[in-house]
């Protein structure tokens, strides 16, 4: 029984169709789908079913092995680049840091020297805040609050939220690189609230142990008692493999003398003069006996003191430093200030910083594309089986305080994360536990820099960098062992709807929670605790009932009265951003085009997105076609020009 064939005839050409039957000698057992392919014969688009090739087979397998050779070639080529970009990334950064400690520096070491101010608990986290933010490192920070306590002039107790603030200070650095991604939209999204997953962290975690260390010292209590049940030596400071790396070319640039800072800070006045490039990198030192002639009379007991009628001879050691080698940098004979080098490297290094950052999320694009983000993405996101999920995170917990010990700093781990959150690879939970280990990272590496101090600082320093560890491991025990608690990932996500919505809003975020909330806490600190009681008080009292309303606006608003069930009674710049947005759009009018400020970009989410099913495509073989009627395409035979079914 042989079944008859099936011709469809279109405009362009013939297709037949000859469907096998039971007899295979009555029977021709071929498939005429595309009668011409390039230029070749009519009789050559067969496709025989006992050889199952097609003349365009070959042409196409060996194509598309060479695009594969190419692919991976060109993947290969890719892994240095991005290295070298990672590379200039990092140097970036070293070199922000000290552009800050040159523009900044100084009056970060003034803000510390009123050890009365820094009493004030309140007063000391805003100062922990402004100084790592102006620094740009909390281990400077860390470095002068050592030397306060060590000297005397501050007491642990008082130096614990000095150590918190600079916790939230370093934090900035990771938003300052999710702003390098504003450019898309939902990229910057996911940058924005990984970056600032960190930030509420902190600043939650402070709400918390603030108080709780106020009133009972508990976090000084446990540094205290530590240090007092070992027996603590000092030893070789860690090896830093970062700076290992990076001081070939960062030294190049800049180098600087933060004893410049730690003696402002301890208040000697001589260190103003003092420039904090460093000009001179080795020195010696040159000890001479000088015979000193006094008139008077003395008593001449020693064998240093002689006489000579009415005058009186004395030898003294006199102790002279001689420069010998000035350092290799490009600023190193500058006549420019201070002020003038650092405006200068912060343009610089912020240039550097743009550039390698956009070329690294462009060649991980690249990279992590197709199967191979799939993969990346389900190895980094994937908790285990059912019952050891929860193991999960802190597995990434771990990950991140090993990266961070390795690499010596937490703000380039964070920072080198948020591009990866950005496009996708890691997830906003699994950036969460690896940004809580790498703040555990850190304290270690803390802890080891302070067993490296002389003996006379050791055991402040001790105390210093386990107040910081305690801190975290507090935070925490507070925000992440239950889901019901991890309050800063519900937070960053809602900053990252907010920011992809109005972009302006993570400048806005940047000034307001690092430099001008800071600054207003710590002027009404300055008046007194009556002046900062009687304005914080209320604003509290303000923002809590907001919150509650908000809260129960979502969950019960029937409990609520008919005015308090939604905010539109009150004016729209009161409870909208729309009319600020407006605002900074029209004064913005001349570097964007009307059309854009009338129709913003629309946010693409991932909700939005039809699935599969909602598409109609019951075959996975067909694709649509956009086009008026409705038309399906064979895949696989676009080379061969088929004919639309």
């Amino acid at each position: 029984m042989c079944s008859r064939p099936i011709r469809i005839t279109t405009a362009e050409q013939t297709i037949s169709i000859a469907v096998g039957c039971h007899d295979a000698g009555k029977c021709s057992s071929s498939l005429d789908l595309v009668s011409n392919c390039g230029d070749a014969d009519a009789d050559a688009s067969s496709i025989h079913w006992e050889t199952g090739k097609h003349p365009c087979t070959t042409t196409m397998s060996s194509d598309s092995s060479e695009s594969r050779s190419a692919g991976m070639f060109s993947s290969v080529l890719r892994i240095p680049l991005l290295l070298l970009l990672l590379y200039g990334f990092v140097c970036s950064l070293d070199v922000l840091s000290s552009a800050f400690q040159l523009a900044g520096g100084k009056v970060a070491g003034d803000i510390f020297q009123d050890s009365v101010i820094l009493s004030n608990p309140v007063a000391g986290l805003m100062v922990g805040i402004l100084v790592t933010v102006l620094v740009q490192s909390s281990s400077t920070s860390t470095s002068i609050i050592v030397s306060l306590v060590s000297s005397g002039l501050l007491e642990v107790k008082s130096a614990v939220p000095i150590i918190m603030g600079s916790n939230i200070g370093t934090s900035v650095t990771n938003t300052i690189v999710a702003l390098m991604q504003a450019g898309e939209r939902n990229e910057f999204k996911r940058a924005f609230a990984g970056a600032t997953i960190h930030d509420c962290f902190n600043w939650l975690s402070v709400l918390v142990l603030l108080p709780l260390e106020v009133f009972s010292g508990l976090l000084s209590f446990l540094a205290r008692v530590t240090v007092s049940s070992f027996q603590m030596h000092s030893g070789e400071e860690a090896p830093e493999l970062l700076k290992t790396l990076t001081e070939p070319f960062t030294t190049l640039i800049i180098q600087l003398d933060k004893s410049v800072i730690t003696g402002i800070a301890l208040g000697d006045e001589s260190m103003r003069n003092h420039s904090l490039i460093k000009v001179w990198c080795k020195s010696s030192v040159l000890v001479s006996s000088v015979n000193v002639t006094h008139a008077a009379v003395r008593n001449c007991t020693g064998l240093h003191c002689g006489r000579d009628g009415d005058l009186t001879w004395i030898t003294q050691n006199i102790t002279t430093h001689i420069n010998t080698e000035k350092c290799r940098h490009v600023f190193v004979d500058t006549g420019l200030s201070d002020l003038a080098v650092g405006l200068i490297l912060l343009a610089g290094s912020l240039m550097l910083l743009c550039s390698c950052l956009l070329f690294i999320v462009k060649v991980l694009n690249s990279l992590l594309k197709g199967q191979v983000a799939k993969v990346i993405e389900g190895v980094i996101n994937t908790d285990f089986p059912y019952p050891l999920g929860w193991l999960s995170g802190y597995l990434a917990m771990l990950m991140g305080a090993g990266m961070t010990f390795i690499i010596q700093s937490s703000s380039v781990f964070t920072s080198a994360l948020t591009p990866l959150i950005g496009i996708g690879v890691i997830s906003l939970n699994r950036a969460y536990p690896l940004t809580l280990g790498s703040n555990i990272g850190t304290t270690t590496t803390a802890i080891l820099a302070a067993l490296a101090s002389p003996k006379e600082k050791l055991p402040a320093a001790c105390q210093i960098a386990l107040c910081h560890f305690y801190f975290n491991i507090f935070g925490i025990l507070l925000w992440y062992p239950f889901p019901l608690t991890r309050l800063p990932i519900r937070m960053a996500s809602a900053l990252g709807e907010r920011t992809a919505k109005y972009r302006w809003f993570a400048v806005l975020y940047l000034l307001l929670c690092f430099l001008l909330l800071p600054c207003l806490v710590f002027g009404l600190s300055l008046a007194g605790w009556q002046a900062m009681v009687g304005v914080g008080a209320p604003f509290v009292a303000l923002t809590l009932f907001v919150l509650l309303v908000n809260l129960m606006q979502a969950r019960s608003p029937a409990h609520l009265p008919k005015t308090l069930r939604s905010w539109d009674f009150l004016p729209q710049w009161m409870h909208s951003l729309k009319p600020l947005d407006k605002l900074i759009s029209r004064s913005t009018a001349l570097c964007c085009s009307p059309l854009r400020i009338k129709d913003p970009e629309p946010l693409v989410e991932p909700s939005d997105l039809q699935k599969p099913a909602d598409q109609c495509f019951d075959n996975p073989a067909l694709e649509e076609i956009p086009a008026e009627p409705r038309v399906f395409r064979l895949r696989g035979l676009e080379r061969c020009n088929s004919t639309p079914l």
